[in-house]
């Protein structure tokens, strides 16, 4: 039976020993994280003290960290960022398309995060529009909704961007719109070269600009001949762009990008155990296939930790991307411009309320609605015991 164990109580356990072995080798992002999620959820971040209006039941809630890393605070931020794209759909076929880099690049990629996720980002889209614009393919100009993941399954160094682009595009005329294949929207293997001599030939200028740092095992790739006989390997192998199915629809569109969009390394959910043999977390083997697939590990904490902390991003970062028709520039134009072409008229939106809407979960006892009695600082607890709060909210005038 799978326990309620979160990455918090790992980090609570494990972490002061960690950063005292590893003093002086993390990173402030790294530290700030760690701190943010064995904080979240507790007294450390104050909260408030909720009252049902019908049974008198309470409850204290606590306030969230809001980091990006931490596994208990993307749901909410998922759901805003939705609400917000579900505006953007468009009544055609959506395709799936995954760019990745070989292990080669992944290992320079560990000590240039941002330069190299960076390049990453711009190689995969710039592939995308440009073979997407050619008239030997799809001949259009395409949206694309681009998410980097840094990781595999098993928590490995594995940067990859998901894609998620519309069945077609606009014509460079702007007067019609011009729809993919049913099956099939642009061919990988001409993807896959593209991308590959582009991110190949910045990386290098990357280098030769002085933008890339190698320390440790890695500083003899400063020189400029060994960092050119390190990719030597990689520019004779297929580099692969993964095309998926196309979705079923917008709205599986949507239950996607909920599932993969604010994802981080490891979900809560996929803990098993932590104890002196170290933590035990489910994953797949994307190698095997049928039940074989899903597998189980344990690691140390300290690996554990580690794993966890090489995906932390750089700060400001921005790992959710838009480009082509999905652009923030021109996003709005773009798709009214599309609505027009396919002849589709979106619903018209329902007036909002004066009042926005209450996230609080309902009332564990009798479901009705929960109100805030009380709120309290940082480290405090509440002022007097919920009870007599509870009571004092009912005998007021």
């Amino acid at each position: 039976m799978r326990t309620s164990l979160e990455v918090a109580d790992i980090f609570r356990a494990a972490g002061p020993g960690y950063r005292a072995a590893h003093a002086g080798h993390l990173s402030l992002m790294q530290l700030k994280v760690m701190t943010a999620i064995e904080n979240c959820r507790t007294a450390a971040l104050g909260g408030h003290v909720e009252s049902c209006q019908d049974c008198g039941h309470w409850r204290i809630a606590y306030n969230s960290c809001r980091n990006r890393h931490c596994p208990k605070c993307q749901g909410a931020a998922a759901r805003t960022w939705l609400a917000e794209r579900e505006a953007d759909l468009l009544p055609v076929g959506y395709f799936h398309v995954v760019f990745t880099v070989p292990a080669e690049v992944a290992d320079i990629a560990w000590q240039n995060k941002a330069a190299v996720y960076d390049l990453l980002f711009r190689a995969a889209s710039e592939t995308m529009l440009t073979i997407a614009a050619d008239p030997k393919h799809l001949g259009a100009r395409i949206g694309i909704t681009a998410v980097l993941h840094t990781w595999g399954s098993a928590m490995t160094h594995h940067p990859h961007v998901h894609m998620i682009v519309p069945g077609g595009g606009i014509a460079s005329d702007g007067a019609r719109w011009i729809s993919s294949r049913l099956a099939f929207f642009l061919p990988v293997r001409v993807l896959g070269a593209l991308f590959r001599r582009i991110f190949i030939t910045r990386l290098i200028q990357l280098h030769d600009d002085g933008r890339l740092t190698f320390l440790g095992g890695a500083a003899h790739l400063a020189e400029r001949r060994a960092f050119l006989r390190h990719l030597a390997p990689v520019r004779k192998k297929r580099w692969v762009v993964y095309a998926k199915p196309p979705f079923a629809g917008p709205q599986a569109v949507l239950a996607y990008l909920s599932r993969y969009t604010h994802r981080v390394a490891i979900s809560n959910r996929r803990l098993i155990a932590f104890d002196n043999h170290g933590v035990t977390f489910g994953y797949k083997d994307y190698r095997r296939d049928g039940p074989e697939r899903q597998r189980v590990m344990t690691l140390a904490a300290d690996e554990f930790i580690r794993r966890f902390l090489l995906h932390v991003l750089p700060r400001g970062f921005h790992r959710i991307r838009h480009y082509g028709l999905l652009a923030a520039s021109s996003r709005k134009a773009n798709i009214g411009l599309a609505r027009r072409l396919l002849n589709f008229a979106p619903e018209p939106d329902e007036p909002s309320a004066d009042d926005p809407l209450d996230q609080r979960p309902p009332c564990p006892c009798c479901g009705g609605h929960m109100v805030v009695i009380e709120t309290f600082e940082r480290w405090q607890q509440p002022r007097a015991p919920p009870e007599k709060l509870v009571l004092i909210r009912k005998i007021a005038p």
